[in-house]
């Protein structure tokens, strides 16, 4: 049994973040009978206030005692009073890490770290969910490595999202689903590419297409995309999410797809798919390189040994950059068939701990 009836998210309010938290969060009330309660959802923080008291205060909260923690957490507005003894809080990213800890020290709770917070690392925490791509002791027993990002796909409730976000469509047979995602430091998709890459999809007119950018999608990307396909006839649904950032298609996509295509810099989506049992077509992407990157071991390396893994266990089919999809496209769909959740892992975790 658990040693907690409750858990709690500490959200930075970033999508991707939360669903990894939820994930868990959601896998510990199925397998522990725990109570999900609502999330805590960070207030806005000016520049200033990051650098004083997220950053500078916040690193002395390991060191100090509840007291510290109540003042710290209250300065932001946070009543750490109303939240029980009996409760896990739970967080993802650097921002909410400083929360989570104290929350759980102004109310003697434990904490559970997912990905390492550059602001305090998972020394303080009590659980600490970390990729395997990342840094991390292999020996240490507070640590869980996964291999991507938990996440809070669920099959059954994919399908459901499905059924009630696409309805009763007229949908051909095999229905592909193109998740994108966009620019950071290592990866950088661009129109050029999406002409070249993406536009190879228009010749398989017996499939259905359904197509979703993501928040770091460039505007010259979005763009090319829409141009590409916002007139095609075999296009079932497409999602320029900065124009519509409140909506969520990538969990009833994935619960009515027949094949999945991610671009690489997105290991988040590259995890939902393959939590959903799909065979993930990895779609690469132009990189961001440089001299420094690979003599300081950064870089895309990390996440190349990663889909490696994940090719050698079959939740990833590496498509290269080409626009030639045939061979992936031309089976009846491409599900693994695998009982692959790194959440529920983590959770089993966190209970048997």
């Amino acid at each position: 049994m658990p040693k907690f009836k409750h858990v709690v998210i500490v959200s930075d309010n970033i999508r991707g973040h939360y669903h990894q938290s939820l994930g868990i969060a959601e896998w510990l009330g199925r397998l522990g009978n725990v109570e999900v309660a609502d999330p805590v959802k960070l207030p806005e923080i000016s520049s200033l206030k990051k650098i004083l008291k997220l950053k500078l205060a916040g690193r002395k909260i390991p060191d100090k005692g509840p007291d510290y923690s109540r003042t710290w957490l209250h300065s932001f507005g946070i009543q750490s009073k109303k939240f029980r003894a009996d409760t896990l809080f739970i967080s993802a990213g650097s921002s909410a890490a400083p929360f989570c800890l104290a929350l759980a020290k102004a109310t003697g709770n434990k904490s559970a770290v997912i990905m390492t917070p550059s602001i305090l690392g998972i020394k303080p925490f009590d659980y600490a969910i970390i990729p395997a791509h990342d840094p991390h002791d292999p020996n240490d027993p507070k640590i869980l490595t996964t291999l991507g990002a938990p996440n809070h796909i669920h099959v059954e409730g994919a399908e459901k999202a499905a059924e009630t976000f696409f309805g009763h469509r007229n949908f051909k047979k095999k229905i592909v689903a193109v998740l994108i995602g966009g620019s950071d430091s290592n990866y950088k998709p661009d129109a050029r590419w999406a002409s070249e890459v993406l536009g190879g999809l228009k010749q398989f007119k017996d499939s259905t297409l359904l197509l979703t950018t993501s928040r770091r999608t460039e505007e010259d990307l979005e763009r090319e995309v829409e141009d590409l396909f916002s007139s095609y006839s075999s296009l079932g649904y497409i999602l320029i999410l900065s124009r519509n950032p409140k909506v969520n298609a990538v969990t009833a996509m994935l619960g009515i797809a027949t094949h999945v295509l991610v671009t690489e810099d997105s290991v988040s989506m590259v995890s939902e798919a393959a939590t959903a049992g799909f065979r993930v077509g990895l779609l690469r992407v132009p990189r961001v390189t440089s001299a420094l990157k690979k003599s300081l071991g950064y870089g895309t390396k990390k996440f190349d040994e990663m889909f490696e893994e994940m090719k050698a266990r079959d939740l990833v089919a590496d498509l290269g950059r080409t626009s030639n999809f045939s061979d992936f496209l031309g089976a009846d769909e491409q599900k693994h068939h695998k009982d692959f959740n790194e959440a529920k892992r983590a959770a089993e975790w966190i209970l048997n701990s």
